[in-house]
């Protein structure tokens, strides 16, 4: 399967790559494929394309925060947590994205 997710915490450092991180390295334990857009305090990294976007299963909202160009990502299934649940237990927010 394929996920698109978009990490931002409060303050736009650590957590925000602490979960981008763990929900890669989930992804991949798990034989999916994923891209993570970080939306942190130096602005937007690695933005999903809109062809990502159009050929993703799922999309992932790990966010404390507003997220930017959220209209990007309407008619999508998704799922939002807060950055917190994809740093603890990342397989289960794939599982339910997925679900």
């Amino acid at each position: 399967m394929k996920i698109v997710a978009v990490t931002a915490c409060a303050t736009g450092v650590a957590h925000t790559y602490m979960a981008a991180a763990a929900l890669k390295k989930a992804a991949k334990a798990l034989g999916h494929e994923i891209k993570v857009e970080t939306q942190g305090a130096m602005g937007i990294e690695d933005e999903v394309s809109a062809s990502d976007i159009a050929a993703a299963d799922a999309v992932v909202f790990a966010v404390d925060t507003m997220v930017s160009k959220r209209d990007r990502f309407e008619g999508k299934k998704s799922i939002e947590v807060l950055v917190g649940a994809a740093i603890k237990d990342p397989k289960k927010v794939i599982a339910d994205a997925l679900a």
